[in-house]
Order: structure tokens, then C-alpha cells, then sequence
């Protein structure tokens, strides 16, 4: 019986450690993923403290927010996702993340909108005076806020407030201005996506140990616009008082934008929960076994044919049988015609050093043990055909990486495993593009970028260009 070829270990990432408070080093929060984003899991008081305890650090640290509204601009615009990719922390906000979460199956902490966490960040920040300089919103209410912040907790340094207008000529003057100030803790609240692009463009030029984005935070705190109440925000519904304020200005964001981040969010959702490469899989199969089935009784009369040659040249068996390792590890026999003389396996020690490819992948183009049918049948590559009965069993698939011998598989590196991930095929993209004269490194990374971007048109793609593949014999020996 065969036994399974484990040599997957270390080829994939152990499971997600259980969730920890949020730590003051980049990189060491717990993290919900979400679109395709790691999210902070933890707490809102958590984060205020991991924050201010940030700020006394020497490396630089962005932290960014993310809710529905995000989601729904990463698929706009790809500079505010490059601009994304650059923070060093990402926190939800808003009940849409929380949805999303929930649809698919993904752990959440609390909410940790920026309206919430604003006061706890200044909290903190007094005791441990650390000192804060808000910049956005228009004239007056990041001075405001500053100005109710300071109220709430005496002892709290602001050192400096700006608004969120100025000319490109002015940006070097803000930018001096921000880091004259000493500010160990930068607010910005320019709006998405602007001010991400902005963070991401200019932060190394800034001084402050945290620059956050915090959007339209200022106007709640200088009074400019009211929070919506309590209870409404503990229902997750805060967006419909702030529509009910700004109608016009928040038409598209919520009432064209929920629906559209609901949909998002359900088909991350099945992606997520696997529904997607299951229903791929289950098309991938039902089509296999349709095209085998009138492949065989197609070739039938051609096996006969090829099996008469066979057994004429030398008398020896038709078929032969090699140990090969498919998906995830597993051996599985493989089917071919004989191509070579019966002894061909215990001949091949005394020729690996004439092998015309390197060491892991042994090849000659003119191997002594080929017999004068094996070698039609290897430019033709019928020699291959009997893989019909594999693709039956579902051992392989007709596209997929081409199953590898157990030396070179051996030979794989830990990035390399990910060519284990999907079941073999007959052909693939290195087999229509030269076959043999590919190396095998070459091999190995194609067959991944394959895995990776799969889809029922390549494969199709792909079956239809073995036929040109197949008859020009390039690279068969």
C-alpha cells in the first residue's frame, strides 16, 4: 500500500496563534483578514494604550482605519491601496467590517472607530504626556476639538492644530510646521482617500513617532457636527443619522455604497469559506471526465495500434507503471506505453551523468534505453495517453503541474512545495512552451504562478494549445 510522501511540513504556514493583546511592536498584532487586508483584533482600550506607548518608541508608525467605505475605494482606486499596504496598522471601523467578519467566519475584536478611540488616545496621551497635533477639517475645528480634548483631560499637550487646506507651494511649510512642533502623535483628517496618499507620500518626511489617519474625526469634537445617539450607535447605525445630517453629501457613500459593500462582502465571504474553489473544482472535475470519456473512445482504435507496436518490437508489457506524487504529497501510480526496454530503471544509475538537464530532473536527448517505438511515441508524446485512466481515477487532472518522481520532489525547496497544492495534470504551461528545454527551476514557477491564477478559461487555453505543442515535438525527448 502506498503511503503518503509527507515532505509538506514545513510548505505551509501553521495556523493563526489565538488572539493577543495588541502589542506596541509593527507587525505583532493579532489581525482579522479581511478583503484581502490584516485588520487589529483587539480591544478599543487596548489600542489607545498601544498607541501612546508607540509613541515613545524610535521606530515610525502609521496606523490607518478601515470600514465599509474603504473597502468599496480599494476597488477604485489603486493608489489608495498602495498607499494602504504602507501602514503599519489597520483598524476596523464601523459595523459593515463587522458583517463581513461574521459572513466569513473570521474572528473580530471590538470596533475601533476613530471616533471612539480619539478620547482614550488623548486619555493616555495626558497621562503620559505625550503631545498631539491634530491637521485637517476646515478653519477653526481641529482647533476646536483640540480645544474640547483639553478640557476633558487637563494635563494634555497640543502642539499645534492646522486646517486641512493649503496650496502644493504651502506643503513644505506644513510639513516644517508639524515637526517644529514636537508632536510625538500626528492626526490627520483629510478625508479618504487623500489623506492615505498623503501619509504614505510624505511620511518620511514627518517627525511625529504616529501619523493617523482620522478622517472627519474633528468636526464630532469641535461641535461641528453631532454624534448620532447612543443607543442608535450601539445598534451599529450610526452612518443613518450622519446620512440624515448630510443627505447630499453622503448619498452615494451609503445609500448606492452599503449595497455595494454587502455584495462585496458576500463573495469575499464564499471565497473565504472555500465555497469558491469548491464550486472551480467540482467544474474542473465534471469537465475532466467529459473530455476523457470521448478521448478514450477516440483513441481506442490508436491504443490498439499502440499497443501492437509495443509488443512486437520486443515482446515486453504494453504498459508500464511509475510511482509519481501528486496533490498534497500523496503517490499514485502513474500510467504510460512503454517507451524504453524492460530494464530501463535498473540501467539508469549508469547514465545519470549523462543527463542533458541538471541534477534534479534527469533527461537525455538521446537516452540508449528508448526503443525505436518509444521514441515515435515520446515525439508525439503518446506515450502518455494511458494517463486518461489517472484523470478517471482522480489522480490527475488534464491540466495541472506535471507529477513529479519522488527524488525530485525531495529535491523541492520550502517555496517550492506550493507546486504540490493542486492534482497533476497531463499538460501545463511549461509542457506548451518547450517541454524539456524549460529548466526545471523555470519548470517549478510556472507551475506555482499556474496554481495561483487558475481559472476554467486557462485551462481550456491551455488544452488548445498542447495540440501545436504536441505536433512540433519541441523540446520531446
Amino acid at each position: 500500500m502506498l503511503k503518503r510522501f509527507d515532505i509538506m511540513q514545513d510548505g505551509f504556514a501553521p495556523a493563526r496563534p489565538a488572539p493577543a493583546p495588541l502589542s506596541v511592536r509593527p507587525g505583532d498584532a493579532p489581525a482579522s483578514r479581511l478583503f484581502g487586508l490584516d485588520l487589529v483584533n483587539g480591544s478599543l482600550s487596548g489600542a489607545a494604550n498601544a498607541i501612546v506607548a508607540m509613541a515613545e518608541g524610535r521606530a515610525p508608525i502609521t496606523v490607518q482605519f478601515i470600514n465599509a467605505h474603504c473597502i468599496n475605494m480599494l476597488n477604485l482606486d489603486a493608489d489608495y491601496r498602495a498607499a494602504l499596504a504602507k501602514a503599519d496598522y489597520l483598524l476596523p471601523d464601523g459595523s459593515g467590517m463587522a458583517i463581513a467578519a461574521r459572513l466569513a467566519g473570521e474572528p473580530m475584536g471590538e470596533n475601533l472607530n476613530g471616533t471612539d478611540l480619539f478620547p482614550e488616545v488623548c486619555r493616555r496621551a495626558a497621562q503620559r504626556r505625550q503631545s498631539i497635533f491634530l491637521l485637517g477639517g476646515k478653519p477653526g475645528i481641529a482647533a476646536a476639538a483640540a480645544g474640547t480634548m483639553v478640557s476633558a483631560h487637563p494635563g494634555l499637550r497640543i502642539a499645534g492644530t492646522r486646517d486641512g487646506y493649503w496650496s502644493a507651494a504651502e506643503e513644505d511649510r506644513v510639513i516644517a510646521e508639524i515637526n517644529a512642533s514636537g508632536a510625538a502623535i500626528l492626526m490627520v483628517g483629510l478625508g479618504v482617500p487623500l489623506q492615505e496618499k498623503w501619509i504614505a507620500r510624505v511620511r518620511s518626511r514627518l517627525t511625529a513617532r504616529v501619523v493617523m489617519g482620522v478622517g472627519g474625526l474633528f468636526d464630532y469634537y469641535s461641535g461641528a457636527v453631532p454624534r448620532a445617539p447612543l443607543a442608535l450607535r450601539k445598534l451599529g447605525c450610526e452612518w443613518a443619522w450622519r446620512l440624515m445630517q448630510e443627505p447630499r453629501r453622503l448619498f452615494m457613500r451609503y445609500v448606492v455604497g452599503n449595497p455595494l459593500f454587502l455584495i462585496a462582502a458576500a463573495t469575499h465571504a464564499w471565497q473565504a469559506r472555500g465555497h469558491a474553489e469548491a464550486l472551480s473544482e467540482r467544474l474542473k472535475r465534471g469537465f475532466d471526465l467529459a473530455a476523457v470519456f470521448a478521448a478514450l473512445v477516440l483513441f481506442l482504435p490508436l491504443f490498439a495500434i499502440i499497443a501492437l507496436a509495443i509488443t512486437c518490437e520486443d515482446g515486453g508489457p504494453v504498459f508500464f507503471r511509475q510511482t509519481r506524487i501528486g496533490k498534497r504529497g500523496l503517490p499514485f501510480r502513474m500510467w504510460k506505453f512503454r517507451s524504453m526496454v524492460v530494464d530501463a530503471e535498473a540501467r539508469l544509475a549508469g547514465l545519470a551523468a549523462q543527463s542533458d538537464r541538471d541534477d534534479t530532473c534527469f533527461k537525455m536527448r538521446r537516452d540508449p534505453r528508448v526503443t525505436r517505438v518509444g521514441a515515435l511515441l515520446r515525439r508525439l508524446s503518446l506515450d502518455e495517453l494511458p494517463q486518461l485512466l489517472n484523470v478517471v481515477s482522480g489522480e490527475m487532472s488534464l491540466v495541472g503541474p506535471r507529477p513529479g518522481l519522488p527524488r525530485e520532489v525531495l529535491a523541492l525547496a520550502p517555496h517550492q512545495r506550493e507546486r504540490l497544492a493542486g492534482r497533476p495534470g497531463l499538460t501545463c504551461t511549461w509542457q506548451v512552451s518547450g517541454r524539456a528545454e524549460i529548466p526545471f527551476e523555470q519548470q517549478v514557477r510556472l507551475d506555482i504562478e499556474y496554481l495561483r491564477t487558475r481559472s476554467f478559461l486557462k485551462d481550456i487555453v491551455l488544452i488548445l494549445r498542447t495540440v501545436p505543442a504536441v505536433l512540433t515535438a519541441r523540446g520531446a525527448y
